[in-house]
């Protein structure tokens, strides 16, 4: 599936938003097998926590990238942007569970081992990544050599080294009385900002980007995804339960390495926009094509939940 990327880069940032999340919510119903296949059980925790809602803004990074390195329509871009929401939605349900964060509240609705228990919650995560990269090694249209280059881009960013699950076992071993820069830094590199660059990669490596253009996005998705990070522990701090649509404030009751835990929230506020100027940055090469994911940049770091 293509884009009419013409009319969307001329839309303002809300409706564009919205017409990008239907996109995606489209193709993300079209490639989850439905509630009634054998086993319903696992289809049924799987479809509740991927459309429990949410902004879809890493599939929509990856198709902002597309257009910026292409101004022709990608093939199979709408198919590999949504795979990245297949991931995502795979490391909340992990990330929820009691062995790992003990969140009750995802999206403002119980989290998936709430409903369907722990076993099945697992196994819906499992399920959701393995269905990304059998996705990948689908696409009609894309070549042999772009899809094993898309699956390996994606399979680094949720990996050990300098991915989810590196990041992830990173918090779980730090404390905020203990932590430094450094550590901070690379927990939030690796499990949130890595899935950022994979979705610009992922984009670029669609629309037959160079090297250099590459490279170019790798650095973006690495710094807006550090930024989208600070905004995240700020607001853990600022909002309220019901804003986030999770429980607010257990990042400070479980210690846990934060921005604000290590910067304090006005320094943290200063990293932010450092951040998101940053991002802008390394979009130059680009030029107006990337206007789009610059805006996106911004975004982030305006976002209130």
């Amino acid at each position: 599936m293509t884009t009419n990327s013409s009319v969307s880069a001329s839309l303002p940032l809300k409706p564009y938003l919205e017409q990008q999340r239907l996109l995606v919510e489209a193709e993300l119903g079209r490639l989850v097998p439905p509630e009634s296949a054998t086993p319903p059980s696992i289809h049924r925790a799987m479809r509740y926590s991927l459309f429990a809602g949410g902004k879809r803004i890493r599939p929509i990074f990856c198709l902002a990238a597309a257009q910026a390195v292409s101004p022709a329509p990608v093939p199979d871009i709408a198919t590999i942007s949504s795979v990245l929401e297949l991931v995502h939605t795979y490391s909340l349900i992990h990330d929820d569970l009691p062995a790992l964060d003990n969140d009750d509240y995802r999206r403002g609705r119980l989290t998936c081992h709430k409903v369907f228990g722990e076993a099945t919650a697992i196994l819906a995560g499992d399920a959701l990544l393995t269905l990304a990269f059998e996705v990948l090694t689908s696409l009609p249209n894309t070549p042999p050599a772009i899809a094993v280059a898309l699956a390996a881009e994606l399979a680094r960013s949720a990996g050990t080294i300098e991915g989810m699950i590196g990041g992830q076992v990173a918090d779980m071993e730090a404390s905020s009385d203990n932590c430094t820069p450094e550590i901070l830094q690379y927990i939030h590199r690796s499990k949130t900002a890595a899935l950022f660059r994979a979705s610009v990669c992922m984009g670029a490596i669609a629309a037959q980007a160079n090297a250099a253009q590459l490279a170019a996005m790798a650095r973006f998705g690495l710094t807006a995804g550090l930024a989208f990070q600070v905004v995240d522990d700020m607001l853990d701090v600022e909002s309220s339960s019901e804003q986030l649509g999770k429980t607010a404030g257990k990042d400070v009751a479980q210690k846990k390495v934060t921005y604000p835990a290590v910067h304090g929230l006005e320094r943290s506020r200063q990293i932010a926009a450092q951040l998101a100027a940053d991002a802008g940055c390394t979009l130059e090469p680009f030029g107006e094509r990337a206007a789009r994911l610059k805006e996106l940049a911004d975004f982030l770091i305006a976002r209130k939940a």
